[in-house]
């Protein structure tokens, strides 16, 4: 016999809900959100359920963060986080002091960006070997597309001088730097990755994600890190997303059941970042102008990958960058979609990670495929700008054309928001405000929309397509978080069209204010699909 369904009535609150913008009490039957309206309505339609009362909380989705790197994100987390080096004597410190303070096998550290030091020299192989004699040192930077490495590392890491992105003193990249972090991978210990992993859980539940896609890859975490990770047993969901090329539809679904990914995409490189010099341009780096960057993918070898993915019925993906890698990654999907039809495309939900450069009849081209776009806003927030690291990398005007979030909503083409922790740190309110005051001018979007690329729109970029995931409306899993907000509003950014969303009568709920200077809402508890994440 089958146990009576337990219903909880939510009173006293703010929900989040399109359903009912003024909401003020939820219901939920075994892990199913029922019913949203007002206390009073509540209490008669629902009158044996389990009362819990709000007390004033703002009741939202759960957020879901689409790009991140679990393992990577804990080790900055318990070991050298070097996000805050002031310059390259600051970072050398540091190694010295947590060199002199463990024996791991391997000092990992990651987050130096000499863009916003007064010389911006990082360090090089000598002075890693001074600050750490015979130590293996891995300094990834704050991009991870390449890394500072001691020459003990470098030696465990094998024949780097026949690899591309090689130098003996300066930070390696490219293939040179898949190396060297492979290197330093097997010199983690199985207990280091668990105790990383469980840090970055934590840490992402802490701040109101429930779910959270783990882009891997040989080049990126390895296989045993990837199966680990997905055998985790934690609150917060893990969708993994293997990055590896394949060529046919029997490769794709072999990969997919050899890895237990959920797709096969994420961080499949097409170029690399452009703080190390390595996304793929068209015209040359303004700060080193014989170089373009790299390309690890030919139009062929993408197209190859979306056409055996979408006859196997996968979901692909690629981390496109540059705007030579975007313009190559779009050739290949208009090549499959003229070889299988639009729709047989549009039905898999393709989606590309970061897309910086792609300009707007690119993204209208993509939109017509359904390609989806993950991106960071806080890339924007840290380097946009006609001062920061993308005007020093490509000049100001090019600069000013990253990350056009507005451009590419309008074309229909959906947005997906993450952090790429540890890149970014996971913190999605700082996240949302980052996409509503663009650095450039007519680039933001409104708090509504950038809500909705954070939860509905992050799970639309998993695979979840029912419409009802990341919202607050009857029929939707039970995926929540209550936080303790100050006054909510309705409110678009300054230089959007969208200022019919002000008006009351539109019926749009309201969501806490993300002007500058205010405060983070404060999570109280969360509960992703019957259990509790985060509980103050």
């Amino acid at each position: 016999m089958s146990p009576a369904p337990h219903t909880q009535l939510f009173v006293g609150g703010r929900i989040y809900s399109a359903s009912a913008p003024d909401a003020t009490a939820m219901a939920v039957t075994d892990g199913t959100i029922v019913w949203v309206g007002q206390d009073r309505t509540g209490r008669v339609l629902h009158p044996d359920a389990e009362i819990v009362d709000l007390e004033g909380a703002f009741v939202a989705p759960g957020f879901v963060d689409t790009h991140v790197h679990v393992t990577a994100h804990g080790l900055a987390l318990t070991g050298l986080d070097l996000t805050g080096a002031v310059n390259r004597d600051d970072v050398l410190r540091r190694v010295g002091e947590y060199a002199a303070g463990c024996d791991d096998a391997v000092i990992w550290g990651h987050g130096w960006d000499e863009t916003r030091w007064p010389d911006p020299t990082p360090p090089t192989t000598d002075e890693l070997d001074a600050a750490a004699p015979g130590r293996l040192v891995y300094l990834g930077r704050i991009d991870a597309h390449s890394a500072a490495a001691s020459s003990a590392l470098r030696v465990a890491a094998g024949s780097l001088d026949t690899l591309g992105g090689y130098h003996p003193q300066r930070p390696v990249t490219a293939a040179a730097h898949h190396a060297v972090r492979a290197a330093a991978r097997t010199g983690l210990t199985a207990p280091q990755r668990a105790q990383a992993r469980r840090a970055a859980l934590d840490d992402f539940a802490a701040h109101g994600i429930v779910a959270v896609h783990e882009c891997g890859g040989p080049d990126i975490s390895g296989r045993d890190d990837f199966t680990e990770l997905l055998a985790t047993d934690h609150p917060v969901e893990v969708r993994g997303y293997w990055g590896q090329a394949v060529r046919t539809a029997d490769d794709a679904t072999a990969l997919l059941a050899a890895t237990g990914a959920h797709a096969l995409g994420g961080d499949l490189f097409v170029d690399g970042a452009f703080g190390s010099r390595t996304a793929w341009l068209t015209e040359p780096y303004a700060d080193l102008p014989d170089c373009h960057g790299t390309a690890y993918l030919s139009t062929e070898e993408l197209a190859d990958h979306v056409r055996a993915c979408t006859t196997a019925g996968i979901q692909a993906g690629f981390h496109v960058i540059g705007d030579a890698a975007v313009a190559a990654t779009v050739a290949a999907f208009d090549a499959v979609a003229a070889e299988l039809g639009g729709p047989a495309v549009g039905a898999r939900g393709h989606r590309l990670e970061h897309v910086e450069s792609i300009t707007g009849p690119q993204a209208e081209r993509l939109a017509r495929y359904g390609v989806i776009a993950s991106m960071q806003p806080m890339f924007d927030a840290l380097w946009g700008g006609p001062d920061e690291m993308y005007a020093q990398r490509l000049g100001a005007a090019r600069a000013a054309t990253l990350n056009a979030f507005a451009a590419i909503a309008s074309t229909g083409m959906s947005l997906a928001f993450g952090s790429d922790a540890p890149v970014t740190a996971p913190r999605p309110w700082q996240m949302l405000r980052a996409s509503v005051h663009h650095r450039t001018a007519g680039s933001g979007i409104s708090p509504r929309a950038a809500f909705a690329a954070a939860t509905r729109g992050a799970w639309r970029a998993g695979g979840v397509r029912d419409g009802m995931a990341g919202t607050l409306d009857p029929g939707a899993p039970a995926s929540y978080a209550l936080w303790e907000a100050g006054d909510l509003v309705i409110s678009a950014p300054k230089d959007s069209v969208q200022r019919w969303s002000t008006d009351p009568r539109s019926r749009v709920a309201p969501l806490p204010d993300l002007a500058d200077g205010t405060d983070d809402p404060v999570l109280v508890r969360s509960v992703h699909r019957g259990r509790v994440v985060y509980a103050r």
